[in-house]
């Protein structure tokens, strides 16, 4: 995969002492059936940091995105992007966040160009700029020789890097990656990693998901744990493992998750 830098990400890097990437207040999710996916949860993401949410399966990791980035509205609490109400001033916020979903949602009959030129479309790039985006991006996840074909005849690898692509064409201030490598072999895994970190460095502000606890170690500054709706601990990877009183940030996890009969150091006592 040949990566080329993002050129423009001092143009859209903020001023020092701006408002942070994403500012969460007490936010509260309640869905109809009565369950309460978000119980008061703060998070604060300043602007150039590599951040990562960790928590299992039901820990309201994707309903937090899915509230700041419009596809489900908060039952109270605030959420700003860069300063902008994700409520009050969805257009504004949403335009600063690239998300990348965890569910491969392309659209079958479109073809790889057209699937980065519908996306710029959606927010506002011209005929032009959308071109040139896309055949920018699509150099640089090495799928130009497939520009032409659907997105459905793609492998899995391929969908992946097709979906950041996606994420990446109206140059996002904010990239939301939930759980980008899931399923993907160790080598594109490790390009993406490669990626990423290159794109936060030139000024791209990260929130990332992933089930992987040495992917979050590797990528991100700092890391907060969420679990029952409520954020329950932050910090560095290694503040995490102190206040866990655990050496690790997977072993950390386990703590959190009530598994630390899983951590490697118990295994390996088992096999003694």
């Amino acid at each position: 995969m040949a990566f080329e830098p993002q050129t423009d990400a001092a143009s859209t890097s903020g001023t020092p002492g701006g408002p942070p990437a994403l500012a969460i207040t007490d936010l509260v999710k309640q869905y109809p059936t009565g369950t309460q996916a978000l119980k008061g949860v703060s998070l604060h993401i300043p602007e150039g940091a590599f951040f990562g949410l960790l928590g299992p399966n039901g820990a309201g990791k994707s309903t937090l995105i899915h509230c700041t980035t419009g596809l489900a509205g908060p039952t109270s609490g605030s959420i700003e992007v860069f300063g902008h109400d994700a409520v009050q001033h969805y257009a504004e916020a949403r335009k600063a966040v690239g998300l990348a979903p965890q569910d491969l949602n392309l659209d079958h009959f479109l073809t790889l160009e057209e699937t980065l030129d519908f996306h710029g479309g959606y927010f506002g790039m011209n005929k032009k700029a959308r071109k040139e985006r896309a055949a920018e991006l699509l150099d640089a996840f090495s799928l130009s020789g497939k520009r032409n074909d659907r997105a459905n005849t793609l492998s899995g690898g391929m969908k992946r890097r097709l979906i950041l692509a996606r994420a990446l064409m109206h140059r996002p201030r904010f990239l939301i990656l939930d759980e980008p490598t899931a399923g993907v072999d160790v080598e594109l895994r490790l390009e993406l990693w490669h990626y990423v970190q290159r794109i936060n460095q030139e000024g791209t502000t990260i929130l990332l998901t992933t089930h992987y606890l040495e992917e979050a170690e590797q990528l991100c500054d700092r890391v907060a744990f969420i679990n029952g709706g409520e954020i329950v601990a932050e910090g560095t990877s290694a503040d995490l493992a102190k206040q866990y009183g655990v050496g690790s940030l997977e072993d950390a996890y386990l703590e959190l998750v009530g598994r630390k009969e899983l951590s490697r150091a118990s295994l390996g006592e088992d096999i003694a």
